[in-house]
C-alpha cells in the first residue's frame, strides 16, 4: 500500500494521480487531530496565504506550467478553475469552495483511504511513502526528515496577508482596475498621494512586530518578505514592490497614483478581499492601526490579520533523484513545498509528477521524468541540480527553462515572441512525453535505483 502523508495541494494531487491509475493509497492528514499555526479548517488543500495560482496570460511561465498540468490531467488545476473568482489575468479561487471540492472528490474515491492522524515515524524500508506535508510539517515529522536526510533540514519563514470585509471598504476612495488593463478590472486599487504614503510608511516602520521565540531564526524567503521588512530597506522600496502604481491608471485623474495597494477578491460571494502582497509580522492591534491608514480602509473590518509561520523544506539537490525520491532511501518521495518549490501551482505540479511516478512504479512500469524543455522538467532540473550551498525554494520562471539558441535570440528581439517560442517548444515536448508515458508498458528494470 502506498502511503501519502499530508492532504495539502501536493498530497491530494499525488493521491488522485494514483487512484486514476487504479492504485490504492492511504492518505494521512493530521488535522483536526492536530492543527497547525496557520490552518483554520480540517479541509484538504486549504490555502493559508494568497488565493491566487498566478497568471493565466498566455505564454507566461505560470500559464505554461498550468497548461502542461491541464494536459496531463491535474485534478486540482481543474477544481481551481471550477471554483475561480474574478482576478484579472490571474487564476484565483474561492479558497473555501476549493478546499471543500477537493475534500469532497478525494473522500468519495474508493481507492483513497483517508486516515486522520499525525505520522511521526517513517519506515523507509516498508513500501513507498510520499512526504507531502508542506511548509507546516509537524515538529515530530520534521525530526524524522532530519534523520532521513542525515543532516539538519532547512527552513524559512513565510507570511499570510490580511483579509478585510468588503462592506467595510470605502468605495468612494478607490477604483477598479487591472495592471495595464490586462484581463478584467477585478482589483480594488487604493491610491496614495505622497503625503498619505509618507504617513503610512512612517507608521509601518515604527509599528511593533510580534515577539519572536528564542528558537526562531527569521530567515525570510526573499520572494515573500513581510511588508515591514521591505520598507526597512528604504523609503521607496514599497513603491517599487507591493505598492507599485505602474500601469494602474486612476480614472479620476488619468494618471498613476504615487503608490497603490491592491485588494483581490477572496471568494465567489465577493464579501471579502485580501491585501495583495501585504503579508506582515506585526501585532494585530498594530496592523489595524497601520492598515487603516490605507485610503479606503479607514474603517476596515479585518476578517483575518497577517501572520507568520515556519516553512520547512529540504535541500533537494543534495537529497533527491529526478523521480523526487531520496538517493539514500529510494522508497521515500517528497512532493510539494517541502521538496523545495515555492507556490501553489508548483506544489500541485510536484504532487502530480510524484503521483504519476509512484503509480507506474507500483505497476512495475518505468517512471519517466518530463523533458528539460518543459516547465515541469525545468522545475525538476532546478530541484535536483541547483547549487546546494545557496539553494532556495523557486517559483516557475522563464529563467529556469532552457534558453533559445544565440542565433534565434539575435534574430528575434521581441521578448514576448521569444517567450511564445519557448512555450511552444515546451508544449511540444510535453505532448511527446505524455505519449511516451502512455505507450511505455515494459516493466522498469531499475525504477527505484
Amino acid at each position: 500500500m502506498i502511503k501519502i502523508i499530508g492532504a495539502g495541494l501536493a498530497g491530494c494531487e499525488a493521491a488522485w494521480q494514483c487512484a486514476r491509475r487504479d492504485i490504492e493509497v492511504e492518505l494521512y492528514e493530521m488535522r483536526p487531530v492536530k492543527s497547525t499555526p496557520a490552518h483554520q479548517t480540517d479541509k484538504f488543500a486549504e490555502l493559508v496565504c494568497s488565493n491566487s495560482l498566478k497568471s493565466e496570460s498566455e505564454n507566461t511561465a505560470p500559464w505554461l506550467l498550468k497548461e502542461e498540468m491541464r494536459r496531463a490531467g491535474s485534478l486540482l488545476i481543474k477544481l481551481a478553475q471550477e471554483t475561480s473568482v474574478p482576478a484579472g489575468h490571474a487564476l484565483a479561487v474561492d479558497r473555501d469552495a476549493f478546499a471543500a471540492r477537493v475534500t469532497e472528490v478525494l473522500s468519495a474515491e474508493p481507492l483513497i483511504k483517508v486516515i486522520r492522524e499525525e505520522v511521526t515515524h517513517i519506515n523507509e524500508n516498508d513500501g513507498i511513502t510520499v512526504i507531502a506535508t508542506g511548509p507546516l510539517t509537524s515538529d515530530a515529522l520534521s525530526q524524522e526528515v532530519a534523520r532521513l536526510s542525515g543532516s539538519d533540514h532547512l527552513f524559512f519563514y513565510d507570511s499570510i496577508s490580511p483579509i478585510v470585509e468588503a462592506d467595510s471598504i470605502d468605495m468612494s476612495r478607490v477604483y477598479m482596475a487591472a495592471r495595464y488593463n490586462k484581463g478584467t478590472a477585478d482589483y480594488i486599487n487604493c491610491p496614495f498621494t505622497k503625503e498619505e504614503y509618507d504617513k503610512f510608511y512612517d507608521a509601518l516602520i515604527s509599528a511593533q512586530s510580534v515577539d519572536g521565540h528564542e528558537w526562531e531564526k527569521l530567515a525570510y524567503f526573499e520572494g515573500c518578505l513581510p511588508i515591514e521588512e521591505i520598507g526597512r530597506r528604504g523609503r521607496d522600496t514599497l513603491r517599487f514592490g507591493p505598492m507599485k502604481p505602474v500601469g494602474l491608471d486612476d480614472p479620476r485623474t488619468g494618471r498613476w497614483p504615487y503608490a497603490v495597494v491592491q485588494l483581490r477578491q477572496e471568494n465567489l460571494r465577493a464579501d471579502s478581499y485580501n491585501l495583495v502582497g501585504f503579508q506582515n509580522h506585526l501585532k494585530f492591534g498594530e496592523q489595524a492601526r497601520v492598515l487603516r491608514l490605507i485610503p479606503g480602509l479607514e474603517n476596515a473590518k479585518f476578517l483575518r490579520y497577517g501572520q507568520i509561520h515556519r516553512n520547512t523544506y529540504i535541500n533537494a539537490p543534495t537529497l533527491l533523484t529526478e523521480l523526487m525520491n531520496m538517493k539514500q532511501h529510494p522508497n521515500v518521495f517528497f512532493a510539494g513545498q517541502i521538496s523545495g518549490v515555492e507556490g501553489y501551482t508548483e506544489s500541485i505540479a510536484m504532487g502530480m509528477l510524484v503521483g504519476m511516478h509512484i503509480a507506474r512504479i507500483a505497476q512495475g512500469l518505468a517512471a519517466v521524468t518530463p523533458p528539460r524543455e518543459t516547465a515541469l522538467g525545468s522545475l525538476v532540473n532546478y530541484l535536483t541540480r541547483a547549487d546546494v550551498k545557496s539553494f532556495q525554494p523557486a517559483n516557475i520562471t522563464f529563467d529556469l527553462l532552457p534558453q533559445l539558441d544565440e542565433a534565434t535570440r539575435k534574430r528575434v528581439r521581441d521578448k514576448k515572441v521569444r517567450h511564445k517560442m519557448v512555450c511552444n517548444q515546451a508544449l511540444k515536448a510535453s505532448a511527446e512525453w505524455l505519449e511516451l508515458c502512455s505507450s511505455l508498458l515494459s516493466p522498469s528494470p531499475a525504477a527505484m535505483s
